[in-house]
C-alpha cells in the first residue's frame, strides 16, 4: 500500500477541507470516517483525481501512513475524541503523533498529553480558526504540545496556514494544553468583538436611525482605517445584503436569539477561576444568553414602554464617535485577554509568547484585524509587559478616544439601548486606572460579619476590629 504524509479522521466539512488544503500543498493524506458512505463520496466527489486515499478500517489507516505517523482526529470535542484515541492506541506505535484539531476543552488536552506520554506517544492539542473558508484557503493554528510533535508537522502546517506578509500563521503555543487554551481566549475575544460590533450597529440604527445601506458605507470606510478587520469586512457586507423575495435587509428579518458553542463562556469561567478580570467578554456571553430570552423580552417590552427622544447633535461628529469607541473598546477587550494569557502563563507553566500569538492572530482567524500587527509590536518590545493598556501606542489611543466612548454611552443610556459589553470595557479601564477603588469598605464588611481581617495604608501587619460594642 502507498504510504501517505499524513492522515485525517472526521470527514465533517472542517476536515475535508484540511485535507483538501494538505492535497493542493503536495502533500498524500490518507483519511478515515465511520460513517463508511461518507468516505466514499469524499473520494468520489470533491476529492477525486486527487492525491487522497479512503480507508475503511482504523488498521488500514494507520498502516497506509509513513512512520512517525502523524494522525489528526477532528470530530467532535469530548467523549468521541476520547473514543477516536483509544482506538487509535491498539495501532500506533510510541513516536507516533495524534493531533486533535477540534474545539476540545484545554484541560482535556492537558489529560490527554499525560495519559499518552507513558507509552510514548506525541499529542498536539491544536487550535484551528478560521471556520470552513479557513480550514480550505488557510487558518490560524495554535498547536500546543511537546516540541518535537510540533517538529514532525512544522512543514505541513506552515504550508497550510494562513499567511501575512509572508510570515505563516503558526507557531508552537507552549506544552500541552496550551494550544487550545489559546484558541479559548482567541474565541473569548471573539465573542467581545462581535458583541461590540452589534452594540455600535444597534446605537446607530436604533440611536440614529441609519438605515442598512448606510450601515453598509459607514462599515466599509471603518474597514480602511484602524478598525481594518474580518468582522468589520463581513458586517459591511451584511449590511448591503437583500432579502430576495422581499428586497428588505435581511439582517432586520434575522430573529434577534444568538446562539453559542461554549469557548465563550469557557473564557469567563477560566478567568473567574484564575482571579482574572474578563468584564467585556462576560458581558458579551451574558448578552447572548439574555438574547434568548425572547418571549420574556417582547412581555417586558410590553409592560415598560419607553420613550425614544430624537438625537439632537451632529449626526456625523457622532457616527465618528461611535467608530472610536468600537475600536477603543476592542483595545479593552484584547487587553483582558491577553491579560489571561499572562495568568495561564504562570499558572499552567506554559511559556508562552504574547508576540507569536498576536502574529499568528493576524491571518486565517475570526478576530483577524490590522491592530494585532500594534499588539504584536508592543509585546515585541516588551515581552513583560503587565497590561496591553500601559504600551505607548495603546496608551495613546485611549487618551485620544476615551471622551467618544462615554459619549456614546451616555446617549445610549438616555435613549435605553443596552451597551453591556462597551459599559464594561469602560468600567474596566476606569477600575485599571483607579488608584484607589472601595474594595476598603468590603473589607470593613468582611471583617464586620465574618472576622476575615483587613490590612491598612497607614501601617503594615493584618488587624481585625470589634466593629459593633458589646453592651
Amino acid at each position: 500500500m502507498e504510504q501517505h504524509d499524513f492522515g485525517l479522521i472526521g470527514l465533517a466539512v472542517m476536515g475535508q477541507n484540511l485535507v483538501l488544503n494538505m492535497e493542493r500543498n503536495g502533500y498524500h493524506v490518507a483519511v478515515y470516517n465511520r460513517t463508511a458512505s461518507i468516505t466514499t463520496d469524499f473520494i468520489e466527489g470533491t476529492a477525486s483525481e486527487k492525491n487522497v486515499t479512503g480507508t475503511y478500517s482504523l488498521k488500514e489507516f494507520i498502516t497506509s501512513l509513513k512512520r512517525p505517523r502523524k494522525v489528526m482526529i477532528m470530530v467532535k470535542a469530548g467523549s468521541p475524541v476520547d473514543a477516536v484515541i483509544d482506538q487509535l492506541k491498539e495501532y500506533i506505535e510510541a513516536g507516533d503523533l495524534i493531533i486533535d484539531g477540534g474545539n476540545s476543552f484545554f484541560k482535556d488536552s492537558e489529560r490527554r498529553s499525560k495519559m499518552l506520554a507513558p507509552d510514548r506517544i506525541l499529542f498536539l492539542g491544536t487550535g484551528v480558526s478560521g471556520g470552513e473558508e479557513g480550514a480550505l484557503m488557510g487558518p490560524s493554528i495554535m498547536p500546543g504540545g511537546q516540541p518535537e510533535a510540533y517538529e514532525l508537522v512544522k512543514p505541513i502546517f506552515e504550508a497550510i496556514s494562513a499567511k501575512v506578509d509572508g510570515e505563516p500563521c503558526v507557531t508552537h503555543i507552549g506544552p500541552r494544553g496550551s494550544g487550545h487554551f489559546v484558541k479559548m481566549v482567541h474565541n473569548g475575544i471573539e465573542y467581545g468583538d462581535m458583541q461590540l460590533i452589534a452594540e455600535a450597529y444597534d446605537v446607530l440604527n436604533r440611536g440614529l436611525k441609519v438605515s442598512a445601506d448606510e450601515l453598509h458605507d459607514i462599515f466599509n470606510q471603518w474597514n480602511k482605517g484602524v478598525l481594518s478587520s474580518y468582522l468589520i469586512e463581513i458586517t459591511s457586507d451584511i449590511f448591503k445584503t437583500k432579502d430576495p423575495e422581499s428586497g428588505t435587509p435581511l439582517v432586520e428579518l434575522i430573529l434577534d436569539k444568538a446562539g453559542q458553542k461554549g469557548t465563550g463562556r469557557w473564557t469567563s469561567q477560566i478567568a473567574m477561576d484564575l482571579g482574572v478580570p474578563t468584564p467585556t467578554i462576560n458581558a458579551a456571553v451574558e448578552a447572548r444568553i439574555l438574547s434568548g430570552y425572547k418571549d420574556e423580552r417582547q412581555a417586558a417590552a410590553a409592560m415598560f414602554p419607553k420613550a425614544e427622544p430624537a438625537f439632537s447633535g451632529d449626526r456625523s461628529t457622532f457616527i465618528n464617535d461611535v467608530g472610536d469607541a468600537l475600536y477603543l473598546a476592542k483595545i479593552y477587550s484584547y487587553a483582558q485577554g491577553m491579560d489571561l494569557l499572562r495568568q495561564a502563563n504562570r499558572d499552567y507553566e506554559y511559556d508562552l509568547n504574547y508576540g507569536d500569538i498576536a502574529k499568528i492572530w493576524r491571518g486565517g482567524c475570526i478576530i483577524r484585524a490590522e491592530f494585532l500587527n500594534d499588539i504584536r509590536a508592543a509585546f515585541d518590545e516588551n515581552p513583560n509587559l503587565s497590561n496591553l493598556l500601559v504600551a505607548p501606542f495603546f496608551k495613546d489611543a485611549v487618551i485620544q478616544r476615551e471622551a467618544s466612548l462615554r459619549r456614546v454611552i451616555e446617549l445610549a443610556v438616555k435613549i435605553g439601548i443596552p451597551t453591556p459589553a462597551m459599559g464594561a470595557s469602560l468600567a474596566y479601564f476606569d477600575a485599571f486606572r483607579s488608584e484607589r477603588l472601595p474594595a476598603n469598605l468590603i473589607q470593613a464588611q468582611r471583617d464586620y460579619f465574618g472576622a476575615h481581617t483587613y490590612q491598612r495604608v497607614d501601617r503594615t501587619g493584618v488587624f481585625h476590629t470589634e466593629w459593633k460594642k458589646k453592651t
